[in-house]
């Protein structure tokens, strides 16, 4: 019971800082200093990332009549502008899969650590701050306004969100923003790419970490899934409504606070 309390608690973190901009790294890394599950260090790699597919749900089912690109037979079939939007999100999708694939294990060993992490944190919580200071006037204000060659200017972004601590949804928040959209526009296109992003690396952890999976090992990803998506409905629907009437520079203090705690945290404890 003690195993999956802990669980439930990396879940808890995951829905909440997955979609929020503070990086679920940062917060990750701090967490598994005081809850260590009783599993290999191979399976909670794996399962750290995995887990983001419980959050990523909560977006197809908040999100569903945007995303779902059929209709009834009456009204036509196919929405057109559906499907332009998801070829937009896999245009999107292209520079972080690329490099990704070809660069994951490097990346990993390079910047998997306190200090890079802390220094992302930081450094995003300035850029937060000064964005939103200096922000250009929104040319963009609904998805369907969106050019194609913003949608992959945001996913030039999203591939700085492969060095940990960045924060992916931070990194192409940051990037909608400074290309001209709106904050609401540049959250829910952070969403959606989500979506085959995440998918897809949770994929390649999978069949990195292999398929023989003990039933504990079954039942942890299934708790820590289910509780990810139960709290991400929630993270979602709170940051859409907050963005409404706020900016994010609290995003931006919140960051540099929880950098700060980091490095000082680790280097303290040696």
């Amino acid at each position: 019971m003690l195993e999956f309390l802990k669980v439930i608690v990396l879940g808890i973190v995951e829905g909440i800082t997955e979609w929020l901009p503070i990086s679920s790294t940062g917060h990750m890394i701090l967490v598994e200093e005081f809850i260590r599950l009783n599993v290999s260090e191979e399976f909670m790699e794996m399962f750290l990332v995995v887990i983001q597919l419980g959050a990523i749900l909560a977006v197809v089912v908040l999100y569903f009549p945007k995303l779902w690109p059929f209709r009834s037979p009456k009204n036509g079939w196919i929405k057109k502008d559906t499907w332009i939007l998801w070829f937009k999100v896999l245009v999107a999708a292209l520079p972080a899969a690329v490099i990704g694939l070809l660069f994951d294990d490097a990346i990993d060993e390079a910047f998997y650590n306190y200090v890079t992490v802390a220094a992302m944190l930081i450094v995003y919580g300035v850029l937060f701050i000064l964005v939103e200071n200096h922000r250009p006037r929104p040319r963009f204000k609904s998805l369907n306004s969106l050019p194609w060659f913003i949608a992959f200017g945001i996913g030039v972004f999203q591939v700085l969100a492969l060095i940990r601590g960045s924060s992916r949804s931070g990194a192409t928040i940051l990037g909608g923003i400074l290309l001209g959209t709106t904050r609401g526009v540049a959250a829910e296109f952070s969403f959606f790419l989500a979506i085959p992003v995440m998918f897809g690396a949770s994929l390649l952890k999978i069949l990195k970490f292999g398929l023989a999976f003990t039933g504990y090992e079954i039942a942890v990803l299934l708790v820590g899934m289910v509780t990810a998506f139960l709290v991400s409905v929630f993270a979602i629907r709170f940051l859409m409504g907050y963005i409404r009437k706020h900016n994010f520079i609290p995003f931006g203090i919140y960051r540099i606070v929880l950098g700060i705690l980091v490095l000082g945290y680790f280097l303290i404890s040696g």
